[in-house]
């Protein structure tokens, strides 16, 4: 349930925020796109090699999921990659450096992908193919260098086990035949003899041996359009940039700004209740149900009206609405109507007002024991609040009626006046022509 109510305050914080997020985005969308056309085009090419035992002497490769050829292939790469290769490719080339190289290994294969990024399509075809050569002749070499010196060291053996037999025979021709001397030694040249034909067989074998260390099998062409830069790439990493700067700046703006812009800000930002909200097109009944309101919400017989700005009549774009209530009704212009007060209503003026100052009014009236029963907001319309002195007839709608005037009856506290407790700017704010209160 939490996880649930945090989601929804952030997606409430982005469709308070959505013009930025928007911005940012679409910023973000342009800037990537920007980038792309800024960023030089570059060409990939691939050639493909298959690699091949070149003898005995080759490391054996653990077969897995991955690699069942018996070529340890991971190795291979990291040769392809070495600088031996790139400064023998760079050679053959007449260059003094090339391209790096990027070496792949498809799973379940035998087979090296050795690609070159440059900015000629060309080069980069002519590059890949100078790695691929270099990688096998210098693989050829590798490969004729071990098996040389194995043939050497094979060699050198037979050599000394010749040199053991023609000893053996020289002790035999001086030993008596049939004496137990005579028959170890015999016994040795045999063992010698066997030995010196292993290693001649053996000799024979790595002399016969034929080096291959792999062949082309798909020469690298030049590219005919670029690898990069990507439009997917670079579209999608600016507009994934600029969501989340955009909800960041989001959540830092709805953070620094607590000016109270809509109905949703004053609940939100100060925690009291909205009675009405007279800023939009006003249903029908609104008045009275603001009054209703207004009546059940406040402890007792006396209601004091603070508007917030305190020019909000001055300011209001059209003419005050009169709100009847069976209350007695105090603006604050008496020295004595913040002591009497018993619940005190806010009428805050959307865009012109912080929360902060709203909090400071909240606290003033604290001091003096006066709760806030909620607020109203408005924009064009400001609320009179006026006491209802007598009962309204039913039926009774005149030119002259006021506004949103309720039915409903009510009694003004003793020994106050009923000419003093209106709010003085219902009577001193002009009227704009053309507009019925």
């Amino acid at each position: 349930m939490s996880s649930g109510t945090d989601l929804d305050e952030h997606l409430s914080l982005l469709r308070r925020r959505w013009l930025l997020l928007v911005g940012c985005v679409v910023f973000g969308g342009t800037a990537g796109l920007a980038l792309m056309r800024l960023t030089p085009p570059a060409y990939t090419a691939t050639t493909q090699v298959l690699v091949m035992p070149v003898g005995p002497q080759e490391q054996a490769n653990q077969v897995t999921s991955r690699q069942r050829e018996s070529l340890n292939l991971d190795t291979e790469a990291q040769v392809a990659l070495s600088a031996v290769v790139a400064a023998r490719a760079a050679r053959s080339l007449g260059l003094d450096r090339t391209e790096p190289a990027e070496v792949t290994v498809p799973p379940n294969s035998a087979v090296l992908w050795i690609s070159v990024t440059a900015a000629d399509p060309a080069t980069a075809a002519a590059q890949a193919g100078a790695y691929a050569e270099a990688y096998l002749a210098n693989r050829r070499e590798s490969a004729l260098t071990s098996m040389a010196e194995q043939q050497e060291a094979v060699l050198s053996k037979l050599r000394q086990v010749n040199a053991a037999i023609d000893q053996v025979i020289k002790q035999l021709d001086g030993l008596p035949r049939g004496g137990p001397q005579h028959a170890i030694a015999t016994q040795r040249q045999g063992v010698l003899n066997r030995q010196a034909a292993s290693l001649a067989l053996k000799y024979d074998a790595l002399r016969t041996v034929a080096i291959t260390p792999g062949t082309v099998i798909s020469q690298a062409a030049p590219p005919e359009a670029p690898s990069s830069p990507s439009l997917p790439l670079y579209l999608g990493t600016g507009l994934m940039a600029g969501l989340l700067a955009g909800s960041a700046a989001a959540y830092l703006r709805d953070r620094l700004d607590r000016r109270l812009r809509t109905p949703a800000d004053v609940e939100r930002l100060t925690g009291l209740p909205v009675l009405s909200d007279l800023s939009g097109p006003r249903e029908h009944g609104a008045l009275h149900d603001l009054s209703c309101a207004v009546v059940s919400a406040c402890p007792g017989k006396r209601l004091l009206v603070r508007a917030l700005p305190a020019d909000l009549y001055a300011s209001a774009l059209a003419e005050p609405l009169a709100v009847s209530a069976p209350l007695v009704v105090l603006d604050g212009s008496d020295v004595r109507d913040l002591a009497r007060a018993d619940a005190a209503v806010l009428l805050i003026g959307l865009g012109l007002v912080s929360a902060g100052e709203v909090a400071d009014t909240v606290r003033q009236l604290g001091r003096h024991d006066v709760p806030v029963i909620g607020v109203v907001t408005t924009t064009d319309a400001v609320p009179s609040f006026v006491p209802l002195l007598e009962p309204r007839q039913h039926g009774q709608h005149g030119p002259h009626s006021p506004l949103g005037k309720l039915v409903a009856t009510g009694e003004l506290e003793p020994g106050v006046s009923a000419e003093t407790t209106p709010m003085q700017a219902l009577h001193h704010h002009p009227r704009r022509p053309g507009k019925q209160p």
